[in-house]
C-alpha cells in the first residue's frame, strides 16, 4: 500500500536552481582568489563569489565590517566601487584569465544541505543575491574563504560615529578608496595595529596616537561624533588626550564562521586562533564537500602581516577539493605553524580594563548596557517592574543550567539588532564567561540563520518557489481558516479543495 503524502508538504517538490557548479569559492580575498585560480588550472569549473562592493546601506549598520560612518559619498556609486575593487585586487585578473566565473557584488545569504530534516533538497544549495534579486545555485563542493571580521570591544564612547574597526579602515582606505577621515588614533598593539599604521601611511592619513595594552580609554571627546580621545595608563598615571576624527579599534580580528554553521560543519573554540573555527580532518576537510581557506579557519599574527599564508591555504584547499572530485592534483604545500598566542586573553584584559562602568553600552543596536547584560534584564522599552529582577543575574542563571548566548539574546536582546551580532557577539561571550568564572569556550557559539546579510524583502522573496509549492503552502498544516481572526468562526464549506482560492484576514 502506498503511503499518502500530505500535499501541503514539500515532499517531491524541489526549489528551482539557476545553475549547477562543480566548485564554488566563497570570498575573493587572497585565499579565495588563490583557490579559484588553482582549481581552474586543474580543469575544474569554478565560480568565485564576493559580496564587495556591499551596498552603502549595509555599511551604515557595520556590515560586514565596522565602518564607523567614515565612508565618503563615493560608496553610493556602485559602478565606481566595482572598478575600485578590481584595481585594488590585481590578482582578480589571473582569475579572469583562468576562466573563473567571477561574481562581484553578490551576497551569499544562505546555504542548505541535506540532513535529517531536509531530505527534500535536490542537493547542496547556496542562496545568492544582488541588489535586485535572489536565486539558488546547486554545487558539488565549496571552499569557504570568508576571511575575518572586526572584533568589537566596548569602551567609553565606542558607540560614537567615528569609531571603526581595522577591517573597516582597510576597506575604506585600500579597497574602496573612500575614507573620509584625516587623523586617526589606533587602539591595539601587535601585528594588527602595525598593519593599520602602515595602511594609514599609504593613504596619507595621520596617526595621532597608538593606545596599547598598558593604557585604557577614559573618554571619547566630541559631542555628536569623534573629535578626540582621552586615555591613561592602567596604573592611573600620565593621563593624556589627542585630537582625532577617527578611532580605529585594532585589538584583534574574528574568523568568519557563519557559513560553516549553515553548512552543518562543526566548530570549536580555539583561543589561539581568535575564536570559533571550523573543525577539519587531518587533510583539511570540514565535511566531505566543504573546505576552509584563509583567515576564516583561524587568525594568527603571520596571516595578518602578510597574505602568504592565506594564499598557500587557498591553493591547498583547491587541490584537496579537486582530488576529492576525482581529478589529478598536486600534494598540499607545507604551511609554517601559526603562533600560539592566547588571543582570548587579550579580549579579557581589554574588557577587564574598560567594562567597569555598568552603564557602558555593550550591544549598540539594541542599546543594552553592561548592567542589563550581566543582570539579564529585559529591554528597557518594555517598561517592566525592575523589582522582579533584583535577584537575577548571570550567576543565578548559570545555577539553573549552562549559559549560552542564544538564551541571553532572547532575554536581553543583546546581539539581536540589524548588525546581527557582529559588533557585540564576541564581547558578550567573553563577558558571560568572565561573570561565570568560566573559560570562553564554555559559552556555546550562538546560532546563525539565513539570511546572513540583512537584505530588502524585495530581494529575499518567494521567487524561487514553484507554483506547485505555493499551492500547497496557502495553509499551515492544512488548517483552512488560518487567516481568520481567532474570534471569527470558520465559514461553512471552506474545504481543502477551495482553500487555494479563498483567504480571510482578521
Amino acid at each position: 500500500m502506498t503511503r499518502p503524502i500530505d500535499h501541503t508538504s514539500i515532499a517531491g517538490k524541489h526549489f528551482p536552481t539557476a545553475e549547477h557548479v562543480a566548485l564554488v569559492v566563497l570570498g575573493a580575498g587572497p585565499a579565495g582568489i588563490a583557490a579559484a585560480v588553482e582549481a581552474a588550472g586543474l580543469g575544474v569549473k569554478v565560480m568565485l563569489i564576493d559580496e564587495h562592493p556591499v551596498a552603502s546601506a549595509l555599511m551604515g549598520i557595520d556590515v560586514p565590517w565596522m565602518f564607523g560612518e567614515r565612508m565618503t559619498a563615493a560608496v553610493q556609486n556602485q559602478g565606481r566601487m566595482l572598478e575600485q575593487i578590481v584595481a585594488a585586487r590585481p590578482d582578480l585578473q589571473a582569475a579572469f584569465d583562468a576562466g573563473v566565473d567571477v561574481r562581484l557584488g553578490v551576497y551569499a545569504w544562505g546555504a542548505f544541505v541535506e540532513g535529517p530534516t531536509s531530505k527534500a533538497l535536490p542537493g547542496s544549495l547556496l542562496g545568492l543575491a544582488d541588489e535586485e534579486r535572489s536565486w539558488l545555485i546547486r554545487f558539488d563542493r565549496i571552499i569557504v574563504a570568508a576571511g575575518a571580521r572586526d572584533l568589537g570591544l566596548a569602551f567609553p564612547g565606542w558607540d560614537r560615529p567615528g569609531v571603526m574597526g581595522a577591517q573597516g579602515f582597510a576597506a575604506a582606505t585600500a579597497l574602496y578608496g573612500a575614507f573620509s577621515g584625516r587623523r586617526i588614533a589606533i587602539i591595539g598593539s601587535g601585528a594588527l595595529a602595525a598593519q593599520v599604521a602602515r595602511q594609514a601611511a599609504a593613504a596619507g592619513v595621520a596617526v595621532a596616537a597608538t593606545i596599547d595594552a598598558t593604557q585604557r580609554i577614559t573618554a571619547v571627546l566630541g559631542e555628536a561624533e569623534v573629535e578626540g580621545i582621552a586615555f591613561a595608563r592602567l596604573d592611573g598615571s600620565a593621563p593624556a588626550s589627542v585630537a582625532c576624527d577617527t578611532i580605529v579599534l585594532a585589538v584583534d580580528l574574528v574568523p568568519n564562521v557563519e557559513m560553516f554553521d549553515l553548512l552543518g560543519c562543526k566548530t570549536v573554540f580555539a583561543p589561539e586562533k581568535g575564536g570559533y573555527v571550523p573543525v577539519t580532518d587531518a587533510a583539511g576537510r570540514c565535511s566531505p564537500s566543504v573546505y576552509a581557506a584563509g583567515d576564516c579557519a583561524g587568525i594568527c599574527d603571520a596571516s595578518i602581516a602578510t597574505p602568504a599564508r592565506a594564499i598557500a591555504s587557498g591553493r591547498n584547499a583547491a587541490r584537496l577539493a579537486v582530488a576529492d572530485a576525482g581529478h589529478a592534483a598536486p600534494a598540499a604545500d607545507p604551511i609554517p605553524p601559526a603562533d600560539a598566542a592566547d588571543r582570548d586573553a587579550w579580549r579579557r584584559a581589554f574588557l577587564a580594563a574598560h567594562a567597569t562602568d555598568r552603564a557602558l553600552t555593550i550591544c549598540r543596536c539594541e542599546e543594552v548596557p553592561l548592567e542589563d547584560l550581566i543582570g539579564v534584564r529585559p529591554p528597557r522599552y518594555l517598561d517592566y517592574d525592575a523589582t522582579k529582577f533584583e535577584n537575577r543575574d548571570i550567576r543565578t542563571l548559570a545555577a539553573m543550567g549552562p549559559v549560552n548566548q542564544d538564551q541571553v539574546k532572547r532575554l536581553t536582546r543583546a546581539g539581536m539588532g540589524p548588525c546581527q551580532g557582529r559588533r557585540c557577539r564576541e564581547q558578550v561571550q567573553t563577558l558571560l564567561a568572565m561573570q561565570g568564572n568560566q573559560a570562553s569556550g564554555d559559552i556555546p557559539m550562538p546560532s546563525y540563520r539565513a539570511p546572513l546579510r540583512p537584505l530588502p524583502l524585495k530581494v529575499i522573496n518567494a521567487a524561487d518557489e514553484t507554483e506547485e509549492m505555493r499551492a500547497g503552502w496557502t495553509t499551515w498544516f492544512g488548517i483552512p481558516a488560518q487567516w481568520l481572526a481567532q474570534w471569527e468562526p470558520a465559514p461553512e464549506g471552506l474545504s481543502w479543495q477551495n482553500r487555494h482560492n479563498r483567504s480571510y484576514e482578521g
